[in-house]
């Protein structure tokens, strides 16, 4: 085996291909930042009107199972006026109607008839349904939620049945700062009435302003949780995940360099016959092979490399401003970040498949294109269509079905194919240390605690171990109504994630490498991609004992984003893993001089 130059050739002009695109994400996610900001911070004038907005109605157990406001036959307006959403609301079902609910600026209103109705069979049936499964529905106010439950029960004795009863009355306390700015909104059901059929319920309202010392910027904190959050086992849970990296960086440091270094001094020293040889020095010829499946490989690898790079960006971004009083903002900070980063996905896809000298560049580029997007898709059909039978509002409306389709045609797509043919002419020469043989290496049987099926499924345990604590904080925060804040320790974690699937994958690769058995690339890939799969069993275990969620709408909706979540953590675990093991083994068979 001969030793070539390992170089990356125009490596310059990559690095200025990726900076570009960061910046000009963080340009655009900057705009919007601002712009969001611009729009919904400001001062009111006296007696301004100031819109109230209904939002969504449900079961309170089930977060997705949720409905118009108007699903009930409440008092609504006239004319139905529905809000400009943006791309990350309607793809979570956020419709805003206003209500015929008159406020204005510092005007307080005593209690005031709103409407009047007279409920028919098939009503008290509706609301009597909505009662016994705890509907709650949710209203904004100068972006401000409020939150209240349509009725409740009252047990009059243990011989009847409980009695049902509706709130018929809407007390809004509206806080207001020196500068006229509105920092907190409070809603208070009153007055339940039991529900029965032909008489008349009056519907009633008031509003009272109180002055405020809160300030404009301060005026979401009121419904972050810090006790939950900020938990002395949150921060155990940092500690922990710190000394499994020390404790599993240390081991792979001590472990593999002083054998490594004991096997590269005999190895120098040796004739050039090793056939007495055993371990890894005797697939040199074979070790940077083009694996099998190397389309798929590459288009994971690819969009791997762009998800670590989302995820590093919007958690760098959510840290130096608030996502959580942004409805939406998530989302579609992570649709438009992932449109305008497609090239990396592209690049590196693009450079490994062409390395290994593959001939179908171009089905590689539309695979890295459609993979995450093509997973997506078909998760969001499905759930669409449940939404659909269910006439929740969940469902995606067309034109943003559409504006979905446009992005990823006009702009992704393309930005792959970029990717892909810069990557073929930067970097997609072969440059492995070693010639590859023409005749395959056979590869010796192994003992079963060798085998790569085991090493793979015992391999992700402790990636997940890493991050085991922040799934709950984040399924939590995602399933019980919480807003999640605590950026700093995600960011943490994420750190730490990144460390233990480098090493996890190294430390497996090594033994498969020991064993004689050359095929590292799929082992060093989905070692670190089965954490994936823990998290996805351990969000069955979340929704059997952890929620209190029931239906088969809000099954199949909880189980489809966690299908999505976590295919894409395993491509990102995957990813992670691989980059590590390909340094260790291109550092590995580059320092050992073979003739």
């Amino acid at each position: 085996c001969c030793l070539e130059k390992y170089h990356h050739p125009l490596m310059s002009t990559t690095l200025l291909l990726i900076t570009f695109l960061i910046t000009l994400s963080l340009h655009f996610q900057s705009s919007l930042t601002l712009s969001s900001l611009t729009s919904s911070s400001n001062s009111h004038k006296l007696h301004d009107i100031i819109p109230l907005y209904s939002s969504i109605l449900g079961p309170h157990h089930n977060p997705q199972e949720t409905y118009p406001y108007d699903w009930l036959p409440v008092c609504a307006a006239e004319t139905r006026q529905v809000k400009k959403s943006s791309l990350g609301e309607s793809l979570q079902g956020v419709e805003l109607v206003k209500l015929p609910i008159e406020i204005r600026f510092r005007d307080n209103v005593d209690k005031q008839t709103l409407c009047k109705k007279r409920f028919t069979q098939d009503v008290v049936e509706k609301f009597s349904y909505a009662v016994t499964h705890q509907y709650w529905y949710q209203l904004y106010l100068d972006d401000l939620p409020m939150w209240a439950m349509v009725g409740g029960t009252a047990q009059e004795s243990s011989i009847h049945q409980p009695t049902k009863y509706i709130y018929t009355h809407q007390a809004i306390v509206i806080g207001y700062n020196d500068k006229n700015e509105i920092v907190q909104v409070d809603l208070t059901p009153q007055d339940p009435q039991q529900i029965r059929a032909g008489f008349p319920i009056v519907f009633t309202y008031s509003v009272h302003w109180s002055p405020s010392e809160v300030k404009y910027e301060q005026r979401f904190r009121r419904y972050l949780e810090h006790t939950f959050f900020e938990h002395k086992i949150h921060w155990f849970s940092i500690f922990h995940s710190f000394l499994l990296v020390l404790f599993l960086a240390g081991m792979v440091f001590l472990i593999l360099m002083r054998t490594l270094k004991k096997e590269l001094k005999s190895h120098v020293e040796l004739p050039s016959d090793f056939s007495d040889e055993s371990g890894w020095k005797q697939v040199h010829g074979d070790v940077f092979r083009a694996p099998s499946n190397l389309t798929l490989l590459s288009a994971c690898l690819g969009t791997g490399f762009q998800i670590i790079f989302l995820v590093l960006l919007l958690i760098f971004m959510a840290t130096i401003g608030a996502y959580y009083d942004s409805r939406g903002a998530v989302l579609t900070t992570f649709i438009i970040t992932h449109a305008l980063t497609s090239t990396l996905s592209g690049y590196q896809s693009g450079s490994y498949y062409s390395q290994h000298k593959g001939k179908r560049w171009i089905r590689t580029a539309f695979l890295t294109a459609f993979l995450l997007p093509g997973v997506c898709f078909f998760v969001g059909l499905a759930l669409n269509t449940f939404a659909l039978f269910y006439a929740s509002s969940q469902v995606v409306p067309f034109l943003t079905i559409l504006s979905i389709f446009a992005l990823f045609f006009v702009i992704t797509l393309p930005l792959v194919f970029v990717g892909t043919i810069a990557a073929r002419r930067i970097s997609g020469k072969p440059n492995f240390p070693c010639r590859i043989n023409i005749l395959r290496r056979p590869i010796p049987s192994a003992p079963w605690y060798l085998k790569r099926w085991f090493l793979i499924i015992v391999g992700g345990l402790l990636p997940f171990g890493s991050i085991f604590i922040e799934t709950y904080f984040i399924f939590t925060s995602v399933w019980s109504y919480k807003y999640y804040y605590v950026y700093g320790f995600t960011f943490m974690i994420y750190l730490i994630l990144v460390v233990v699937c480098a090493c996890v994958s190294i430390v497996v690769t090594y033994f498969l490498l020991n064993a004689e058995d050359y095929r590292w690339a799929w082992t060093s890939f989905l070692t670190s991609a089965s954490t994936g799969l823990y998290v996805f069993l351990y969000s069955i275990y979340f929704y059997m004992y952890k929620t209190k969620m029931h239906g088969l709408f809000q099954m199949v909706y909880y189980f489809g984003y966690s299908t999505m979540i976590s295919f894409g953590l395993a491509v990102m675990c995957g990813s992670l893993g691989f980059l590590g093991t390909r340094i260790f083994i291109r550092t590995l068979y580059k320092n050992v001089k073979l003739d």
